[in-house]
């Protein structure tokens, strides 16, 4: 391209030429891809809005409550004392989506992207409703303040605060949990005052995102579209507009009945801008790849359609890599797919291996800081730790009792020698472990303990056990 050609990149479509926000009217998207992407969105809000309300052994399904340091992953709870399996959770998702993007560009963004599929779905939906098509969306913009405005402004501000209020307990759900926001709400709101601010906060912050802020999340707010950038090559494939079929010898021209294009050295593009005035993102798809496209395929629909009525071959605008289109070279496993594949399945595979290596208690047992060791009668050597359990199943665990396995010597707990600990909760105390000096080797041993629910070992662990310097 040219540097005039190139100009488009110096600036964002949202922006005007003086520099305030130029407000996008997208048309009402229609076609095959659109069609898929309803049944994909669709099935999409169902498990966002159920997610945190479904439960897999009493767990729920997904949870991310960042107060308490506790998240749910697919029925899999994680305790802040498995926080690093969270974070090799967290990176196959980064890489995973990375794979997706290196091999597919920014498709996440389109098709399975909350931002996308709450804007596109729900709340653009509605605003065709209530306001019309691209056309009578800017003629009532244009239109002074008359009943007709006040009315539709009204109606559809008023339907979006109610989403937005009931998007935001849904996501208060899975920052507290799907029963704690239930039993909140059955108790009434000026029970739990603060709940009820931040419940607050969240649906003005959604009001403001999709009632005004929009699109301007994808491009200016998301580090993803400028990830994109580093991650595509000429083989990635992606929404592309065939530049090489589109402009020919001699560029676009309108089309014309009864004229040999063709001959003309024109391409195939009539120049109707359809694909623009549908980009949700005001881009024109003839300029290139641009981290405002985030792959929604709705020009691909509408250049199908204009293809299909003035006779011309569909795939215009269609799902390719740049290779493909100026080298006709088809997709290929290249060195880098091959990378991120084996990167993500040794992370899988150490992710599964360590949930199924990992202990429903949890168990740790600590020296009492400053705490030395007591010399008792019958040349017996104690010493004195806090315990503390983590349960991390939703039964609760009984009879629980502590014996020393490393040596022979006892346990004896502060309070009652069994004891229990409740479901998804911790307990915690002090004990006493005592080893005869005769047994002990050095003056800092290590000890051996097992937990025991009634007369099955759960879980083993081990700590310190400082005793008077050996003179064997």
């Amino acid at each position: 391209m040219s540097q005039d050609q190139e100009n488009f990149r110096d600036t964002i479509g949202t922006i005007n030429e003086e520099g305030k926000r130029a407000w996008v009217f997208p048309k009402k998207p229609s076609g095959k891809f659109w069609k898929y992407r309803t049944y994909v969105s669709y099935f999409l809000l169902a498990f966002l809005i159920s997610a945190p309300f479904l439960k897999i052994n009493g767990n729920q399904f997904l949870m991310f409550n960042v107060l308490e340091r506790r998240f749910n992953i697919f029925g899999f709870p994680f305790w802040p004392q498995d926080f690093h399996l969270f974070v090799i959770s967290m990176i196959i998702g980064v890489i995973f989506v990375a794979l997706f993007t290196v091999a597919f560009g920014r498709i996440f963004c389109g098709w399975m992207c909350p931002q996308t599929i709450f804007m596109e779905m729900v709340f653009r939906r509605i605003e065709f409703w209530i306001d019309g098509d691209r056309g009578a969306q800017i003629r009532l913009d244009r239109q002074k303040w008359d009943a007709e405005k006040i009315r539709k402004r009204v109606t559809k501000w008023i339907a979006f605060f109610i989403i937005s209020f009931l998007i935001a307990n849904v996501f208060l759900a899975y920052l507290i949990g799907s029963d704690r926001l239930i039993q909140y709400i059955t108790d009434g709101p000026l029970q739990h005052i603060s709940t009820l601010v931040s419940l607050l906060i969240f649906t003005a912050v959604f009001y403001f995102v999709f009632a005004w802020f929009r699109e301007q999340v994808c491009i200016i707010a998301c580090p993803y579209g400028r990830m994109q950038s580093v991650l595509l090559d000429n083989k990635s494939i992606v929404v592309a507009y065939d530049h090489k079929r589109g402009e020919g010898e001699k560029g676009r021209k309108k089309f014309r009945k009864n004229v040999n294009r063709e001959a003309l050295g024109h391409g195939d593009c009539i120049d109707c801008f359809q694909c623009v005035n549908v980009c949700p993102t005001g881009i024109d798809i003839r300029n290139g790849t641009q981290l405002e496209c985030v792959n929604c395929t709705a020009c691909i629909d509408e250049c199908d359609t204009i293809m299909e009525k003035v006779n011309l071959p569909k795939g215009l605008i269609r799902y390719a890599s740049e290779d493909e289109i100026t080298k006709k070279e088809k997709f290929k496993f290249t060195p880098r797919l091959k990378g991120y594949t084996a990167v993500l399945t040794i992370l899988t595979g150490v992710l599964v291996g360590m949930l199924f290596l990992r202990n429903d208690l949890e168990a740790n047992i600590l020296r009492l800081p400053g705490q030395l060791y007591e010399h008792k009668e019958g040349n017996i050597i104690s010493n004195v730790y806090t315990y503390k359990l983590v349960n991390k199943t939703t039964k609760d665990v009984n009879d629980v009792s502590f014996k020393l396995l490393s040596h022979k010597g006892l346990v004896k707990l502060v309070r009652n020698q069994d004891f229990k600990v409740p479901a998804q909760d911790l307990a915690e105390g002090t004990l006493f472990i005592e080893i005869n000096n005769s047994a002990i080797e050095s003056d800092k041993e290590k000890v051996k303990i097992g937990v025991y629910s009634g007369d099955k070992l759960i879980e083993t662990t081990r700590t310190a056990f400082l005793a008077p310097r050996s003179y064997k």
